[in-house]
């Protein structure tokens, strides 16, 4: 394989070609015309491809352009939580970013509608391009699309001569789509091949400036003028000394170094992984986020094109293009089991490593929440005070600024909170955009066995949620419970784990032993390791306070089972102030608990002053603040003497 020189530059790839928004059909089976709701997804060849290095592990960048507008901002955002570099996305004060909208018909029909005439990144501006920005990157990656235009074509060939003087390899990904080349009535994005003489003399005038090309048979075919694949390489090869790469489909890649030979088979020959196709689209952005990580991390080109099989395998079998791209330990767990996941969209393993290694924020170092997801304990303190009920939603929206001022006081970047739809809805909202830790109540208070405040309905429930809340639902469980009342409590958290997991919802059980049990310093770990041997692994544990020993069983049964869980939260259950604080010296000594919700301890005796009319709105907001404030600084400080604390709070 072509060694990759590591120059002194700190990104591995710059992505420069499409990017725009996905909206993929919901109804699997319909015609686009029949479709009723979309998914929204971050699109487009290039985008998606940054996004799929990403994942993968390379320090990728966009260069593109996106509209001055909220799917600009989503597909920037989009971008930067996977880890790419946007300081090259630049903004068009007038264009709106494309849009693609996409039916899943069946195995072998998708019905694709772009809406990219004048669109913000056919507009990319190649004065704003940087030499230098260029200049640190290894690879330079382009997709044909942008080869359409003399507005793009500019750009393309700055870019290019700007990685050809600093010696940055050039890759090209040919992504032929005749409908965005004027060749099908704009109805027609599902087509992938018209032969054209034009676009095929247009294209060879580019061929040469690559030292990787990328390609279907079909994309070889426009690139080399014939449609047998192997004169089609042939006239490539004519042209340009690259790589060459042929995608085969469900077959494979076969990968073409020097003269194309007389069988295609006899060039470098991985066979790919057959699977349940349940979408191509994307798929050759995965093979190429996968190739791409092979290349660039100097790998032979048959460990890369294993790469890039397996990436284009497990995108074919999921919704969307980006969001279904894998990352680099999904990728090896697949590898390493290909040959017996005949389904990666049905396999629990690879859909949970899936789920918990894609996660936005990555990690969360410690959650400091005020809780007031209360319902039941409101109602009962405003009537015990001849309060109005109706007051208890403001209450609630006053309790979100008290957990902001109660942040600031203490430097606390993300403040956390747990707050109810019953009477919170209008505080959720306040809330929500904001980067904050949101936990969001679904169980019926007090009910044993466990109900639902909105019915079983769980899946319409979600549908509606923002993406950012965090499903919370506290349960009254004992491993040694009764076992008609433990198994219909276990199907209950079973329903819901599920319904998290389709609707991509992280998900917090809060787990108290009931009244009157017999607990030690193993129920709880016992607890835990009961539901996941259900296959139920959820995103938190919200847990009472523990001894050392407790902590250490807990601690272990999460390490064993779910590695990836984010960890433990303590609860308060309405304990004095300096109860919590000693209750917090055990937990901040081990690493599994990243901090605590607390609710009644810090905001019940305002909260009854104000709903009885002896607090303002302002002297209410300052005493939970301080209380709030307290104890923050009491976890900090107690987190602060551990070992490698700096670490675990960074």
């Amino acid at each position: 394989m072509r060694e990759i020189t590591k120059g002194s530059g700190s990104l591995d790839l710059i992505c420069l070609g499409r990017v725009a928004v996905d909206l993929y059909s919901e109804q699997i089976g319909s015609r686009l015309e029949d479709v009723s709701s979309f998914a929204k997804y971050l699109g487009g060849s290039s985008g998606n491809m940054a996004y799929g290095t990403a994942r993968l592990g390379l320090k990728s960048a966009m260069l593109s352009r996106v509209g001055n507008e909220q799917m600009g901002n989503f597909v920037r955002e989009e971008l930067e939580r996977a880890g790419v570099d946007t300081s090259a996305l630049q903004t068009d004060p007038e264009r709106y970013t494309g849009l693609v909208l996409l039916a899943l018909k069946d195995r072998d029909s998708f019905p694709l509608l772009f809406y990219r005439r004048d669109c913000a990144d056919m507009a990319i501006d190649a004065d704003a391009i940087d030499p230098d920005f260029i200049a640190r990157a290894q690879a330079l990656v382009i997709t044909g699309t942008h080869l359409s235009t003399e507005t793009t074509q500019r750009a393309c060939r700055k870019a290019l001569d700007a990685a050809a003087r600093h010696g940055v390899k050039r890759a090209l990904d040919i992504d032929y789509r005749p409908v965005l080349w004027g060749l099908t009535n704009p109805g027609d994005g599902e087509t992938r091949f018209i032969a054209d003489d034009q676009v095929t003399r247009h294209l060879q005038r580019w061929l040469g400036d690559f030292d990787l090309i990328v390609g279907t048979e079909e994309e070889f075919h426009i690139a080399g003028g014939s449609i047998d694949t192997l004169e089609a390489l042939r006239n490539v090869r004519k042209i340009s000394d690259a790589t060459l790469v042929c995608k085969l489909g469900a077959l494979g890649c076969v990968v073409f170094e020097g003269t194309i030979p007389d069988r295609i088979e006899d060039g470098i020959l991985v066979e790919g992984v057959k699977v349940e196709v349940l979408n191509v689209l994307g798929a050759g952005d995965a093979f190429m986020s996968g190739l791409l990580r092979g290349w660039l991390r100097g790998e032979a080109w048959a460990t890369s094109a294993a790469y890039a099989n397996a990436c284009g395998a497990l995108v074919v079998s999921r919704h969307g293009c980006a969001p279904a791209m894998p990352t680099e330990e999904e990728l090896f767990d697949y590898l390493g089991r290909r040959a017996s996941v005949k389904r990666p969209d049905r396999d629990e393993r690879l859909n949970h490593l899936h789920r918990v290694t894609t996660r936005v924020p990555v990690e969360w170092p410690q959650v400091c929440g005020l809780a007031f997801d209360h319902r039941c304990q409101l109602t009962d303190m405003a009537r015990e005070v001849k309060a109005d009920p109706a007051r208890i939603p403001q209450l609630k929206q006053l309790l979100v600024k008290a957990a902001e001022e109660g942040a600031r006081r203490t430097g606390l970047e993300s403040p956390a909170i747990l707050v109810d739809d019953v009477f919170g809805q209008d505080a959720l909202n306040d809330a929500t955009g904001k980067h904050w830790w949101i936990g969001r109540p679904v169980e019926l208070p007090s009910s044993r066995p466990l109900r639902f405040q909105h019915g079983d309905d769980l899946g319409s429930e979600f549908r509606h949620w923002p993406a950012e809340h965090i499903i919370k639902c506290l349960v009254f469980y004992h491993p040694d419970d009764p076992l008609v009342l433990r198994l219909e409590q276990e199907a209950r958290l079973r329903q819901l784990y599920q319904a998290a997991c389709a609707n991509h919802l992280e998900l917090l059980i809060e787990v108290i032993p009931p009244n009157q049990a017999e607990v030690d310093d193993q129920t709880l770990a016992r607890s835990l390791t009961r539901l996941y041997n259900l296959g139920i692994r959820p995103d938190w544990w919200k847990l009472p306070t523990l001894t050392d020993e407790g902590w250490q069983a807990v601690s272990q049964a999460i390490d064993e089972q779910d590695p990836h869980c984010r960890g433990v939260v303590l609860l308060g259950l309405d304990a004095p102030m300096e109860d919590m604080k000693r209750g917090f010296a055990a937990a901040a000594r081990h690493g599994q608990c990243k901090g605590f919700t607390v609710g009644r301890t810090l905001f019940a005796a305002p909260s009854r002053d104000w709903l009885a009319g002896t607090l303002d709105d302002n002297q209410l907001i300052d005493r939970v603040a301080s209380n709030y404030a307290e104890l923050i600084q009491e976890w900090q400080r107690l987190r602060s003497t551990q070992p490698n604390a700096e670490e675990v709070l960074s």
